[in-house]
């Protein structure tokens, strides 16, 4: 077991335990967050967005949630093709730039062009960089500096912030 996973297994599992097995835990108890504000391309009520997200998936994107370490299928997905946002569709990632962290998230070392945005988050009393999709402002994890090169970037996402499409099958 690394340091990383010993880490954040921890955090996980506390998290998990305070909230009475929830897949789900909020990195400050109590502390409601939003998702980043704005002017974006799709924007939609409170009750749009949760007639169209799952209640896991309106925590984390809508409210800033993190899903538990090692619960997304997402993190084991292999396959050539997109992630793209949960909220919106917007293409995020490609599994080109995907890469096993060790951490229990999908990880990335670069988005696709124009895609994400970020700001400065201070919780668990430490500056972290936030991710959030562009085009509707949902949150989608952290951005670290101890990724693997070229970029050197861990994308570290909530798998339930997004969806995944295969590559198609190219008929021969």
């Amino acid at each position: 077991m690394t340091r990383r996973q010993f880490l954040y297994g921890s955090a996980g599992a506390i998290g998990f335990a305070a909230l009475g097995g929830s897949l789900l835990y909020r990195l400050m108890p109590g502390h409601a967050m939003a998702a980043a504000e704005g002017t974006f391309e799709v924007t939609k009520t409170e009750a749009e967005w949760r007639s169209i997200l799952s209640d896991m998936q309106y925590q984390v994107l809508r409210e800033e949630a993190t899903e538990r370490a090692f619960t997304s299928p997402l993190n084991d997905e292999k396959r050539a093709g997109m992630f793209h946002c949960a909220g919106c569709d917007l293409a995020v990632y490609s599994s080109e730039t995907k890469y096993d962290s060790g951490t229990g998230w999908p990880s990335f070392w670069e988005a696709e062009p124009n895609a994400i945005g970020t700001k400065e988050d201070n919780t668990l009393f430490m500056t972290r960089t936030e991710c959030h999709c562009a085009r509707c402002g949902g949150h989608m994890g952290h951005i670290f500096d101890d990724g693997p090169q070229p970029t050197g970037k861990r994308h570290c996402i909530n798998g339930v912030a997004m969806t995944f499409k295969p590559q198609a099958a190219v008929a021969g």
